[in-house]
């Protein structure tokens, strides 16, 4: 199973533990690692997340998210050929870098993108018919991956 992470879910494990929800966010996290090692899972990292990633001023959790996306089987770049797509993307409300983080996991041909995202999340699920890969949370994840 090919799965694309955004880069909040890499960043998981820094947040703030003592919120139910982020506890239980980074447990699947967790998992999910713990699931690429044994080779249930390939994660697909892009141009796009090394670009985030490298934006974080904080040192610290930069260089442990590189560490993450060592992990990856694939690389996906992006060309002139995706602007087209991340435009068309952004029309429904994903920020520039969300729409351009969803076409890498399309064009890679995904078969989850993960986010701890609501915003996106809620986009996808207000226009799923527009998107070429399911959008899903990782407790969404978690209910979808024991079926």
């Amino acid at each position: 199973m090919k799965l694309y992470l955004d880069v909040c879910v890499y960043n998981r494990p820094f947040d703030s533990q003592s919120d139910e929800r982020v506890a239980l966010e980074t447990s699947i996290f967790i998992y999910i690692l713990e699931g690429v090692e044994k080779g249930n899972y390939k994660l697909i990292t892009s141009e796009s997340l090394v670009f985030e990633n490298e934006n974080n001023p904080d040192l610290q959790r930069k260089e442990r998210v590189n560490t993450y996306f060592k992990l990856s089987e694939e690389f996906i770049q992006y060309d002139d050929t995706d602007s087209e797509r991340v435009n068309y993307l952004s029309g429904f409300g994903l920020s520039f870098l969300d729409a351009l983080h969803v076409t890498l996991a399309e064009k890679s041909k995904v078969d989850y993108f993960i986010t701890c995202d609501d915003q996106i999340i809620k986009t996808y699920k207000k226009n799923r018919d527009v998107f070429t890969v399911p959008i899903l949370g990782l407790k969404e994840f978690i209910s979808v991956e024991g079926k």
